[in-house]
């Protein structure tokens, strides 16, 4: 009988399992709840004199980008984006960087007002790509820019607050804007198929981000 012995163990009683799964179901709730406001932030820099636009974002979101700017005190705004990935020979334009600034101007911005920093189309990690494109511009032309708020949109705005501040860090502080969303309700977000894709697949990118170092 040497191969086997009795022991006391301690367990949950019912009363106790019904108290911990209360407070798992409390916490998914709290968390479920809590989460797009939480990828979805905005902190702007009240002092920042450039405003940087993501350029894939959707047009509702550059009227947002154009309002920014004519209610702020910005000197200019630079426009950052990849290459068209669909309808790129049909394509007047070719990168996404041109759309946003064509399209700003139309909605009233200064074309004197714009720059257009095309980055390179890469098959992961764009938003760093396109964070280390833009600093690289920004040394190699010495523009005098102390602050930048970038505007994004909706669930994408804390990743990308995430990797652009570490990256231009410390020479330049970055704030953040997030353009609302409408292609769902951000305070149900968990009752629309687009809703439920975009925050999960967004808070995961984040706890991606979070572990990698994103310096030059």
């Amino acid at each position: 009988m040497w191969l086997i012995k009795r022991q006391e163990i301690w367990t949950l009683t019912a009363q106790g399992w019904a108290l911990c799964l209360a407070i798992l179901a409390s916490n998914l709730f709290f968390v479920i709840r809590n989460v797009h406001s939480f990828l979805a932030v905005t902190s702007p820099i009240k002092s920042a004199d450039t405003l940087v636009i993501d350029g894939w974002i959707c047009d509702y979101a550059l009227e947002q980008a154009a309002g920014e700017f004519q209610t702020g005190s910005y000197r200019q705004i630079i426009t950052i984006g990849s290459k068209v990935e669909q309808g790129f020979y049909l394509a007047e334009y070719q990168n996404f960087a041109e759309i946003a600034a064509l399209t700003l101007a139309k909605l009233g911005v200064p074309q004197d007002k714009l720059i257009i920093v095309p980055t390179p189309s890469v098959a992961k990690d764009r938003t760093n790509a396109s964070a280390a494109a833009l600093l690289q511009y920004i040394s190699e032309k010495n523009l005098p820019i102390e602050s930048i708020n970038l505007l994004t949109i909706d669930a994408h705005g804390r990743r990308s607050w995430l990797i652009f501040r570490n990256i231009f860090a410390p020479k330049i502080q970055v704030g953040i804007i997030s353009a609302k969303t409408k292609n769902y309700d951000p305070q149900k977000w968990w009752s629309s198929s687009e809703g439920v894709r975009v925050v999960i697949s967004e808070a995961i990118a984040y706890v991606y981000a979070k572990l990698i170092s994103w310096k030059l």
